[in-house]
């Protein structure tokens, strides 16, 4: 009796093993994603979300874009879709934070973006990762050769 036990135990922990060795490649585009976050209409899910814009966006080029203002290590990905009407980011967000952009100035010479991590005022268990969610905003005219001035804040609830 005691050999089927082991036998049966046994049988057990190799299906639980090969369960977790083929795990499903059929999960939607998107999941696992959170908010406001710009979704992509490619079947195929971005592999690389701080380097590459979504299906449809066309990336600004760097020498357009004034980094200056942002912390180091902060994404940098900006681009285009509707016809430059729409601006996009890849923002950061973590733990109980949530991503926004706010496009607080427009001029004919640029455009800033703010990219704000709103966190809850009252301090509460949260988990320690990091998001890096692809957020877009309209703008009142098509970008064209206008330099995008990146920044970053903090905010409370």
């Amino acid at each position: 009796m005691k050999r089927l036990g082991t036998v049966v135990g046994a049988g057990v922990l190799l299906l639980l093993a090969s369960a977790c060795a083929n795990p499903q490649e059929s999960e939607e585009p998107g999941a696992g994603t959170t908010g406001t976050t710009a979704t992509s209409e490619s079947a195929t899910p971005d592999r690389q979300p701080a380097r590459t814009p979504p299906a449809g966006g066309d990336a600004v080029p760097k020498p357009q874009i004034d980094n200056s203002q942002l912390p180091k290590g902060y994404p940098q990905l900006v681009w285009t879709q509707d016809d430059g009407m729409s601006i996009g980011v890849v923002a950061q967000e973590g733990g109980c934070g949530k991503a926004s952009v706010e496009i607080p100035e427009q001029t004919d010479k640029q455009v800033v973006v703010l990219m704000v991590e709103t966190q809850p005022a009252q301090p509460k268990a949260c988990t320690m990762d990091l998001r890096y969610p692809k957020i877009t905003s309209e703008l009142d005219a098509p970008l064209g050769e206008r330099t995008v001035v990146l920044k970053a804040e903090q905010r409370k609830d």
